[in-house]
Parts: structure tokens; C-alpha cells; sequence
């Protein structure tokens, strides 16, 4: 087929690219959020052609997966015509939580794909057709030495986002071990929580750099309040790092007992991390329990399998 994706999330359309189909990602000329075109810090195929949106007119597309409510209408306008689509929600619903409904709720033709079943529970879907396909991420291989007794943290502007991505609990986190920041917009997070010194942060590095310096690190830290599911969490756990987490959204399916702690009392999270990052041994042996419980729920194979199986459904003949 030939897939019309926008490039939002970085992470998971570099899962998603790596199928069997052609990609056009949309490019406008200021590369803003509607036309960023391909990645430059993901290891995307050759596969994925960026198309100016003045052109995508002129290509015959398939199918159009919406990540945003407002590309249903650019889809429109720049297609000229209606393209058969799903819907990706990546997010969890924001507000008056339990009587969130979600944009496409009202309409039945467009499914509406949840990242995770956390998601497809708390969302009010309306009468719109839902499936739930759980994230698959290329394997980094296993790249742990743990040499640093430090804890490596992923997260895309913290200080905008603050109290839904835990950003506020760093500062505690970090009393019982040393952090260290990876993301968008992390740079003045030291000096903004008081930890310039202290904390080093790392900003934007491609993917590849990213997961080895933080596989250095002694142990991963997850703590978000509110979010989906961080592909991150499921990078370091195939880094085989273990995993401190606030058992918070889909974070309690997706770590076993086995691979790290889980939990929503402050005090046994210290203590786990504390104990990971001074025990090293215990670490190793966490971040393998780790890497083979993300291999077997989230790899690439069953995700792009997922996504034909729905897709031959969504596109006629």
C-alpha cells in the first residue's frame, strides 16, 4: 500500500515505517509540526519519501493515518479527495478524565487505533470502531553496562508538561540517586529543579546515541502520572535496563515483577532505586528480565503484523 503518515511521534513512526508499504510523510516548507517531513534522529528506511504537501495531490494513496483531529481536514485539502483512514490515539484523554470523549467519538467510518488497552478503556469512544494495537519497537539489541550508578531519564519538555510527567518528583528521585535527563527541551531542567551540577542533561540526541549513553546508566526511571505508554520505557527495557516506574496507566502491564519495582508509594520507588543503582548484580539480572519481557509483548514483528491485519480491513480490494 501507500500510506500518507504524518510525522508526530518520532519513536513509533519509526516502528511503523519499517512494514512492507511505501510512506509518504507530508513536508512543508517551514518543516513545522503539519510538514516536519523524514527524521533526521530516527533510523528511517528508504521506504519513507517526504512529499511536499502541494504535491500529495498528484499521489495515489491508499490510506491516511491520522494522528491529530485537525488532519482530517489537511488530508482533504491537500488530497483533494477522500482517502479511506484510521485514526491513532496516542494519548491518554486529558480533563474531566471520566467523561472525556474522544474527537472522532460522533463518527463510525475512521477506527480509531489505541496505543495500549489503558487508552481504549479510559476513552470515550463513542460509536467509532476500536482496536488496540500495542506498541512494537526495533530492537536496539542489548546494550547495558550499567557502569554508571546513576538513573537515566526520557522525557519530552518536563517543564512544560511538569506534574503529568513527574517532572516535579525529580528533585526527590534524586536525593536517593543521581539523575540524568534525555528529550526535547531538557536543557535548563537542572538549573530549573536546583540540580545544575548534579543532573546532566542530554538534548535531543539522535536515537541511536541516545539509547547508548543511556544504557551507561545503572537504572531507568519512569516517572510519568499521566501519559500512555513511553516508547522510551520499552527502549530501556530492551537496552536491559531495570525499571523504576510509578505504577500509574499502562506501566503496571507492561513491567513485571521480575524487571524492576512498579508502585505508587514514593518511599518503596526510593528505595528500589537506590538499591539498583548500588547493587549492580541484582541491576544486570533485573534488566534482562526486562529486555526478554519487551521482546516478547512489543516486538516489531507483531506490531507490523497488527497493522496489515487492520489495514487490509480499512482499504477495499
Amino acid at each position: 500500500m501507500k500510506i500518507m503518515v504524518w510525522h508526530v511521534h518520532g519513536s513509533w513512526t519509526t516502528s511503523f515505517v519499517h512494514g512492507r508499504h511505501d510512506y509518504l510523510v507530508p513536508l512543508t516548507p517551514d518543516r513545522g509540526p503539519d510538514g516536519r517531513g523524514r527524521a533526521d534522529t530516527y533510523p528511517w528506511p528508504g521506504t519513507v519519501r517526504e512529499v511536499p504537501y502541494d504535491r500529495l495531490a498528484g499521489e495515489d494513496v491508499d490510506v491516511v493515518v491520522y494522528q491529530r483531529p485537525h488532519e482530517l481536514d489537511l488530508a482533504r485539502e491537500w488530497l483533494g479527495r477522500d482517502v479511506p483512514g484510521v485514526y491513532v490515539e496516542h494519548n491518554t484523554p486529558a480533563g474531566d478524565v471520566p467523561k472525556t470523549r474522544h474527537p472522532l467519538a460522533d463518527r463510525d467510518d475512521i477506527p480509531i487505533v489505541h496505543v495500549t488497552h489503558f487508552n481504549d478503556l479510559f476513552w470515550d469512544s463513542g460509536r467509532a470502531p476500536t482496536h488496540v494495537i500495542e506498541h512494537g519497537v526495533v530492537d536496539p539489541g542489548y546494550l547495558y553496562t550499567g557502569e554508571l550508578p546513576r538513573a537515566g531519564v526520557v522525557v519530552n519538555e518536563p517543564i512544560r508538561r511538569w506534574r503529568v510527567a513527574g517532572t516535579d518528583l525529580l528533585p526527590t528521585f534524586a536525593a536517593a540517586t543521581p539523575l540524568d535527563v534525555f528529550g526535547m527541551k531538557v536543557t535548563n531542567l537542572p538549573a530549573k529543579l536546583g540540580l545544575a551540577g548534579e543532573m546532566e542533561a542530554f538534548e535531543d540526541l539522535p536515537q541511536a546515541a541516545m539509547h547508548a549513553e543511556l544504557a551507561r546508566r545503572r537504572v531507568y526511571l519512569h516517572p510519568y502520572r499521566w501519559t500512555s505508554l513511553g516508547l522510551s520505557l520499552i527502549e530501556a527495557m530492551m537496552i536491559g535496563m531495570p525499571i523504576v516506574a510509578l505504577a500509574t496507566t499502562e506501566a503496571v502491564e507492561a513491567v513485571p515483577p521480575e524487571a524492576g519495582i512498579v508502585s505508587t508509594k514514593l518511599p518503596t520507588l526510593l528505595r528500589a532505586l537506590n538499591q539498583f543503582a548500588n547493587e549492580r548484580e541484582l541491576a544486570v539480572q533485573a534488566g534482562k528480565a526486562a529486555r526478554s519481557a519487551a521482546l516478547a509483548r512489543y516486538n516489531l514483528d507483531r506490531f507490523l503484523t497488527a497493522w496489515d491485519t487492520l489495514l487490509t480491513t480499512v482499504v477495499p480490494g
